[in-house]
């Protein structure tokens, strides 16, 4: 997985308090990377940008219950 032109995004919701962030970028059509936003050159995850979807998704619906 190539990252080294990734532009990579944090959620509105961090702050910049170096709280606990992931950061993700597209890295190739339907994939993305994700990674800690406190250790940008540490290991990376990747996955397929609709499982990451549903992922958030799922993460914002259990955070309203």
């Amino acid at each position: 997985m190539d990252v080294k032109r990734a532009a990579w995004h944090k959620s509105s919701y961090s702050g910049n308090n170096g709280g606990e962030c992931v950061e993700v970028a597209r890295t190739r059509p339907g994939f993305i990377a994700i990674r800690d936003s406190k250790d940008p050159e540490g290991p990376k995850l990747a996955c397929a940008a609709a499982s990451w979807r549903a992922f958030a998704y799922r993460v914002k619906e259990e955070t309203r219950a």
